[in-house]
């Protein structure tokens, strides 16, 4: 019992002496802090802290339960991000790297293991953040619907000599959410549809004004839907007087109308008159 207790003692002491030793001789290297994903239409980079001194990065990274492997760009490494797009090629499988601190390159320590720090796990399909779709605005003959044609965003994902669209990647997954109201009301209302077109009814002649964003249902509720577009009204049609205003107004304008024409031939009788009147008085003196 008393060999096992001093076998302890002289096994911690020589950890002690050897972390000591590390840190006296400088090998020693501060974990990277706060490593995380981030990643916008598939372009996906790995970014952490801080800026390193007299030391560098590596970043490793694999399919979690696989062997790691390594971004030969982010090997010994000065930077803070790691671009690893390229190398995710399965989207639907889930990631984990880390980034460790090393000697500067042509540099060597005395360190058997290098200090490390992990990342949460990521997966591209589920993950990435979907930027603003565009679309266009068509209005039927008769005023009374709008179909709105949706254009799905570019993704960084280069295959086949092309980047790939939403709809290449998510196929049957990916949906649309658009939001639509009058353009003069608040009262906003939504409708998805599966495909790039979406048809409207819509009061005749009115302006409807459209947000459009991508919407993911099989993924969690945070991250189903995608960045909102800018927005987009439709023409309004020229409408007589009487409907596009209330008659209050109508009444109210005639009113107006009535007063400025009353002052102005009142206006134009009282200069008249007073012309008159200066020109008898001349008249009277000669």
């Amino acid at each position: 019992m008393t060999n096992m207790l001093d076998t302890r003692i002289y096994a911690s002491l020589f950890c002690s002496l050897f972390i000591l030793i590390g840190k006296i001789s400088g090998t020693t290297f501060p974990e990277a802090q706060d490593v995380k994903w981030h990643s916008f239409d598939f372009k996906t980079l790995l970014m952490w802290g801080p800026k390193p001194t007299n030391y560098s990065y590596t970043v490793e990274f694999s399919v979690v339960g696989e062997n790691r492997k390594r971004n030969p760009h982010c090997i010994k490494t000065m930077n803070t991000e790691c671009d690893l797009t390229s190398m995710l090629t399965e989207l639907k499988k889930t990631y984990s790297a880390v980034v460790q601190s090393e000697p500067l390159p042509g540099k060597t320590s005395d360190l058997v293991e290098f200090p490390y720090a992990k990342s949460e796990h990521f997966c591209p399909y589920k993950d990435t953040e979907i930027g603003k779709p565009t679309f266009s605005i068509e209005v039927s003959k008769d005023k009374c619907k709008i179909t709105l044609h949706i254009k799905d965003p570019i993704s960084a994902i280069y295959k086949d000599g092309r980047f790939l669209n939403m709809r290449d990647i998510f196929m049957n997954d990916l949906k649309y959410r658009v939001s639509y109201s009058k353009a003069q009301s608040s009262g906003k209302r939504t409708k998805d549809t599966d495909s790039n077109q979406i048809e409207l009814e819509v009061d005749k002649g009115e302006s409807y004004c459209f947000n459009v964003q991508t919407y993911i249902p099989s993924r969690v509720q945070a991250k189903q839907l995608g960045e909102q577009s800018s927005t987009q009204c439709s023409p309004a049609e020229d409408r007589p007087i009487y409907i596009e205003y209330s008659i209050g107004v109508i009444v109210g304008l005639i009113f107006l109308v009535i007063v400025i024409i009353a002052a102005i031939v009142g206006i134009a009788v009282f200069c008249k008159r007073r012309s008159s009147s200066r020109n008898h008085g001349k008249d009277d003196g000669l």
